[in-house]
């Protein structure tokens, strides 16, 4: 039991202190959490079970604190079209969001940077939004992205021509450009265009964490097959990727990392072959740096989960939103109204019933399409 405050003295709040004296403060009794202190787990198990926290088997040497950048410094123009150096400035950020994105989606940027991309400040704490992108295919697209750099100042575009199979090529950017240019970020996460980020729950997640290093979290994938069909896009040749299986990786459309684990995955990733997916690549490094994912089923992975306001102020994130979805469900979710545990429950439960129903439908959708397509031949 925390005791008495001593008259005369104030409890420390997270704006008077740095993230790493928050955090010792935070697990001394001494400062209060953000929101809700929640032990559950979300949507996609039949029971809410406690999160779990990070663990590592064995680390890289320490050579990732000292990484020398000055050589990619010197060269932007060879790794970058658009390169934002000035992003993160020495800014302390605590939160990192890159958002993985199509040179031509315009549309879908403004519609984050409207939205859930829009927050710089959460408890006190800065977080920054970036898009990341590589090469369009036109030199019209180019000037596009060019004009709109220079209006939000939020890009980060690769040398490479953006495409399905530079997208591994994209991933190493992003971490590359984080050890080079934000090594002061805290964390880091890695999203995709078409994702709600729950920027306030993911925050008071990551503030509630005992363990500062090795995190890397998100919705796990548990023996993932490679694909060995030469006619498919992602086919890994048994050359490059003798396995039977993937280790274990958290899915590409959203996970979180710590900054010692950025820098650990950079230094791994000269050994590990491109041909695999963008997120088997981090998870196959993170194995090489002996860094276990952490996983959490409050990050949605592929899933849409069915809206419900106090359910999307629990989770971390949900897939394939439309755009007049993110701008109503932003509005209601950000609109400071907190939500009682039980609130909380019952919504969990909820958005996870309707979730399946939805899955159902279409289900049943995709077969009435496919059996009247069969019949029309």
């Amino acid at each position: 039991m925390k005791e008495k405050e001593p008259e005369g003295e104030r409890i420390p709040t997270r704006s008077d202190v740095s993230w790493e004296r928050a955090a010792a403060l935070h697990r001394e009794g001494q400062i209060e959490p953000i929101g809700l202190e929640c032990q559950w787990d979300h949507v996609g198990t039949h029971c809410l079970q406690p999160e779990g926290r990070p663990t590592s088997c064995r680390h890289l040497n320490d050579s990732w604190h000292d990484l020398d950048m000055a050589p990619l410094k010197a060269n932007l123009s060879r790794s970058y079209i658009v390169s934002s150096t000035a992003a993160c400035s020495d800014r302390e950020i605590f939160l990192l969001v890159l958002v993985c994105s199509s040179p031509g989606n315009r549309t879908r940027r403004d519609a984050i940077r409207q939205t859930w991309g829009n927050v710089t400040d959460t408890a006190g704490y800065a977080v920054l939004t970036l898009f990341a992108l590589g090469r369009p295919a036109s030199e019209e697209a180019q000037l596009e992205i060019d004009e709109e750099s220079q209006k939000h100042r939020d890009i980060i575009e690769g040398s490479f021509i953006d495409r399905p199979a530079t997208q591994t090529q994209k991933m190493m950017m992003m971490v590359e450009w984080v050890v080079t240019f934000c090594p002061h970020a805290r964390y880091a996460l890695k999203t995709d265009e078409d994702m709600f980020v729950g920027v306030p729950s993911l925050a008071g997640y990551l503030l509630s964490l005992t363990q500062l290093e090795d995190v890397y979290s998100g919705r796990v994938i548990h023996q993932g097959v490679p694909d060995r069909d030469p006619q498919s896009p992602g086919f890994v040749p048994i050359h490059q990727y003798p396995e039977e299986f993937y280790p274990d990786y958290c899915d590409s459309k959203a996970f979180v990392m710590s900054q010692d684990v950025v820098r650990k995955v950079y230094m791994a990733a000269q050994e590990v072959p491109t041909s695999v997916p963008a997120d088997v690549f981090v998870g196959i490094c993170a194995k090489k740096a002996g860094i276990t994912p952490i996983h959490s089923s409050r990050f949605s992975g592929e899933k849409h989960i069915s809206y419900n306001r106090c359910c999307y102020k629990f989770i971390f994130t949900s897939s394939s939103m439309k755009e007049d979805e993110l701008f109503k469900d932003w509005k209601e979710t950000s609109d400071g109204k907190d939500c009682s545990l039980l609130e909380t429950y019952y919504s969990l439960v909820s958005c996870r019933v309707l979730t399946y129903i939805d899955k159902f439908k279409q289900f049943n959708l995709d077969r009435i399409k496919n059996e009247a397509f069969h019949f029309s031949d």
